[in-house]
Formats: structure tokens, sequence, C-alpha cells
């Protein structure tokens, strides 16, 4: 180590001759080259003074900063991020300008008014000042809420169209009684969404007990005008003016095979021809179509249905196997035909105990949202279209 020889940096492995006060002809070849200035006149004619001999490639030494860059370097201290406020810098006016394009983007261009109405709501459920009816319906969050998630998925999912919507009377009580099918009951949902937007008026579904046992979704049916599907409940609402929906077939329509479909299920027993007998109010038969192909129903387990306690448990082309993915629905072209009133009030007094009136009620109601359904199949050019 002690005979090895140093070799200076930059020297391309070559011994350096530098003085120790002025870098070798090889390191002088490393630093970057200054543009040289073309001489002027002056300079060509300006004497040589003497003094010192420097050598042309040495550094130049820096110079000294001038008075006022100087004078501001030393009075502004650099600025800390941690010193500096959030909002600071920021005008009051463009935050102002911000909040009013936040509010056109979310409400439209009548923001202001739409705004004033979303805080008046919110006001309002905070101090309570807001109407619930007896069976828990809250006509407010149904229009505000309900009927605007469920709007987009009827127009621009399923594609509804509808007919015959004039037989709905315009006020009064009357009973809608539809065909049920699509393994989850969202044909209720797509008709009470419906005949919102087309008449104006709300449709109190009659539940069964399934949908009033379990926490979150019971809470959202009441709010939504859903009651039990029972006599007592049914009438009080039909005598009060109320337009209400039945569908017949129940947990039958709704959990039949694909094999099955468009094919109606039992009627029960009838109660709701009882029900708008003794009420005096019409039967609207309706018929769905495109219901059916949302979640193809192609098979059960009913071993876990009964440990669930729930009346069925699907298998769909989609459920289980790809997960919650499966479970959303596909985007069928949906027909709703509303047909001709039914009349009882020109029945006796009375008619609602004659089982064979009942019957015969019941089954002419069946018949024609039946044959309604076998019309509307021949008439929809595919099923997704």
């Amino acid at each position: 180590m002690g005979d090895a020889e140093i070799i200076p940096i930059g020297t391309r492995g070559r011994p350096g001759r530098g003085t120790g006060t002025q870098p070798s002809s090889a390191a002088r070849g490393l630093a970057p080259k200054s543009p040289t200035k073309p001489a002027t006149a002056a300079t060509k004619a300006s004497p040589r003074r003497a003094g010192p001999v420097t050598d042309p490639a040495a550094p130049a030494a820096p110079s000294e900063p001038t008075a006022p860059a100087a004078a501001s370097t030393a009075t502004r201290p650099p600025a800390r991020t941690e010193e500096r406020h959030p909002l600071a810098g920021v005008p009051g006016s463009d935050w102002l300008a911000a909040f009013q394009q936040a509010a056109l983007e979310v409400f439209g261009e009548q923001w202001e008014p739409q705004l004033a109405r979303f805080l008046a709501f919110l006001r309002r459920r905070v101090t309570g000042d807001y109407v619930v009816d007896e069976y828990g319906f809250d006509q407010e969050v149904t229009q505000r809420f309900f009927m605007a998630a469920l709007r987009p998925i009827a127009e621009k999912w399923f594609r509804l169209e509808v007919r015959g919507i004039d037989n709905i009377p315009a006020e009064g009580g009357a009973l809608v009684v539809s065909n049920h099918s699509g393994t989850i009951p969202v044909d209720g949902l797509m008709t009470m969404v419906t005949i919102h937007d087309q008449t104006g008026r709300f449709l109190r579904p009659l539940g069964a007990d399934l949908v009033f046992q379990m926490p979150l979704v019971s809470s959202l049916a009441r709010k939504g005008g859903a009651t039990l599907a029972c006599s007592e409940d049914a009438e009080r609402m039909l005598r009060g003016g109320e337009l209400v929906g039945v569908w017949p077939e129940g947990f039958k329509g709704i959990g039949k095979p694909y094999a099955e479909r468009y094919k109606l299920q039992r009627f029960g027993r009838g109660g709701f021809v009882s029900a708008a007998l003794r009420t005096g109010v019409p039967i609207v038969p309706l018929a769905v179509v495109g219901a059916e192909e949302i979640y193809p129903l192609v098979g059960n387990i009913p071993g876990l249905a009964r440990v669930l306690g729930v009346p069925y448990l699907p298998i769909t082309p989609f459920f289980p196997l790809l997960g919650p993915l499966g479970l959303v629905p596909l985007p069928s072209k949906w027909l709703l035909e509303f047909g001709e009133p039914i009349r009882t009030d020109d029945y006796e007094g009375g008619a609602s105990e004659d089982p064979m009136l009942v019957f015969n009620v019941t089954d002419q109601v069946r018949e024609t949202i039946q044959q309604t359904l076998y019309s509307l199949l021949m008439q929809r050019e595919s099923v997704f279209r």
C-alpha cells in the first residue's frame, strides 16, 4: 500500500501534473466550457494592464451579490408549510363561486329553490315536524327518496312500457290485483313507481308476514306505504280512499321455476275479493311481463331454506355462482297493462259471505290477468328489447 501510485480522478488513468494550486490538464478537460464572447473594438484597443497572471481555465471567483438582492434575502425568511393556514391566500369570492358551481352540478339550474327545499326537509326531520299515518307511511320520504331511487331502474334498466293507466281511478279506493314473479319481488316496487309517476297516487301494497319480520326491510316497507296482508287493514285503507295493491300468488308466484313462467298459480281463498265486496271498490287487474326473466329460477335448496326460515333459497344461472354480482337483475324488457276495472258496488249486501260468488269473481280476475299475459307475450319482440 505504501508503494502504490495515486492516480487523480479524471485523468483517464494517467498521472496528472497538477501543482497543488492548479488542476492538471486532464482534470481541466472535465470542466464545462463557458462560451467565449467575441472581442469588440474597444476590447482590442484597450491597453493590457499588468497584473497577476491567472490560468484561463481556472474557475471564476463568485461575484458579490448586489445590494437589493442581499437585502431581500435577509429580510424575507423562507416560508414553511406548517406555519401557513390551510385557507390562507384563497379569497372568499372564490369559495362562494366554487360552492355555487357545486350546487349547480348537484341540483341543476334551479339549484337555489332545490337547495332551499332540501334544507327545509332536513329541518323538519330534525325537529320532528312531519306526518306519518297510522300504518307508518311516510309520504315525504317515499316521494323524495324511494321513488327517486326506483325511477332510474324502471326507466333505464327495465324500460317499462305502460298500457291502460287510465283504468286507475283518479280518486277513491280501488284494489289493484297483479301477477307475481321474479324470484325477488321487484315487480311490486316497479308497480309502485309506475302508478305514482303516471297518476300521482301512492300504491299501498299488502305484504306477507316475512316482510315485516326482517329488521331493516320492515322499517323501509312501513315508510314506503306497505302494511300486513290482512283483511282488516286492507278494508280500512280501501274505505279511506287508498289505492291498495295485492299479489294473490304470494311466494308461490315469485318462487316458481323458470319452466313455469307466466303460468299463474292459485289465487288463495279470494280474501282480496271479499275485501273489495265489503267496501264496494273496483278491482283493477294488472298483467306484468318481463319480471320472470330478471332472476331465472333454475333450482332451489329447500333444506337450507327451512333452516334460514325463508320459503325458498333460489339458484339462478348467476347466483350463488358469481356471489353478490349474481344479485344484479337482468335488464329484461317490461310491459305493464292495467285492465278494465271490475265493479263490486252492484252486488247486494252480504255478497262477501257467499263463497260461490267470491270464487267466481276471483276466477274472473285470474282469467283476465292470464289472458292478458298471453297477449303481451305474443306482442313482445324480444326478452331484452
